[in-house]
């Protein structure tokens, strides 16, 4: 019986995955377990398997998908080349790249800074996804506050992260 239902819902979820303009060029698999999604295969951006996710996950009778999805870097990316592209996808986005700052590492991407919004910070996670090379967002982007940050408070926060670059250069000293 669980099985007769599960081959059910495989077929529906791989048409649904078939027929998606965002999704179906690329041939993913959907293989169904207990009602468990599981999706294979490659693509070009952390966005489209976020979105090949989604899509499973919509198909009535789903209990949960789980993904195989690989993003794709097409030979060796560096570091650099991915800061760069999602630096380009932010300004894309219209997020104000004086508010927020990327970093690469190997493919995972750390956002950091201030927004004026969560609309903002959502934009920016969603902005990143589409660059190629990212495999994994990572966002520490904060709120700013209502009426913004007094000269102290900035002081403080320049302190903090010139001390957390000290750190990631091994040059920590300990005050």
């Amino acid at each position: 019986m669980q099985k007769d239902l599960d081959e059910l819902l495989e077929r529906k979820v791989q048409e649904a995955l078939d027929g998606d303009v965002r999704t179906r060029e690329y041939g993913l698999k959907a293989r169904v377990v207990d009602g468990w999604v599981t999706v294979s295969g490659v693509v070009d951006t952390l966005a489209e398997k976020e979105q090949a996710q989604k899509i499973a996950a919509a198909v009535p009778g789903v209990r949960g998908v789980r993904s195989a999805v690989a993003v794709s870097t097409d030979g060796a990316v560096r570091d650099e080349d991915v800061e760069f592209e999602v630096s380009e996808e932010l300004r894309a986005s219209g997020v104000n790249p004086h508010h927020i700052g990327v970093k690469s590492v190997r493919g995972v991407v750390y956002l950091t800074g201030l927004a004026d919004s969560p609309a903002e910070i959502e934009r920016a996670r969603a902005a990143a996804a589409k660059a190629r090379g990212v495999k994994e967002v990572v966002c520490q982007v904060k709120l700013l506050p209502p009426g913004g940050y007094d000269e102290e408070d900035l002081t403080a926060i320049f302190h903090h992260q010139v001390n957390n670059d000290r750190e990631d250069e091994g040059e920590a000293r300990l005050f």
